[in-house]
């Protein structure tokens, strides 16, 4: 299997642009895993992040395709480079009194935060990394999940360098 990517791509904020860069992942048959769209401090630009897999030479394609486009200012492939990688999950988890300890046990271990508790559910607030996330999901399968958030990856290079 192919690893995963993760791109970041800077567009003018006008309709339309995430529709078209979503068909140049389309028409080359890709999936786009996660993506997240989000402003700049320049209002007239937004950012996206976007995680696919697939093969890196079609990837390297689909990069210069995106930078073709009129809307896109930037795209980069991030994939091995330094940078930053967060997400965030709100999971919504029902759970007996007598539970309650042991899934603030993992709540704690994990650094997630309860934002909201009544006497037969919980919702926790996690940020890190992918691998995090899915760890402390896992755990928490043995509750009952009754609603789960997840955002995409958000990444920023390390140091000096402009993601």
């Amino acid at each position: 299997m192919f690893p995963a990517h993760s791109i970041s791509i800077l567009v003018s904020n006008k309709p339309g642009a995430l529709v078209r860069i979503a068909l140049v992942f389309s028409r080359r048959g890709y999936n786009i895993d996660s993506l997240v769209v989000s402003p700049t401090i320049d209002n007239s630009v937004s950012r996206m992040n976007i995680v696919a897999h697939g093969n890196p030479e079609i990837l390297a394609q689909i990069i210069q395709q995106l930078e073709k486009l009129v809307d896109v200012i930037q795209a980069k492939d991030h994939t091995r480079q330094n940078v930053v990688a967060k997400e965030l999950v709100l999971l919504k988890i029902r759970c007996k009194a007598e539970e309650r300890a042991e899934l603030l046990q993992i709540c704690n271990h994990f650094k997630a935060h309860t934002v909201d508790m009544t006497e037969v559910s919980m919702i926790v607030q996690l940020t890190g990394s992918s691998e995090k996330i899915d760890s402390m999901v896992s755990l928490c399968k043995k509750f009952e999940i009754v609603e789960f958030v997840r955002t995409g990856k958000i990444i920023m290079m390390r140091g000096e360098n402009k993601t």
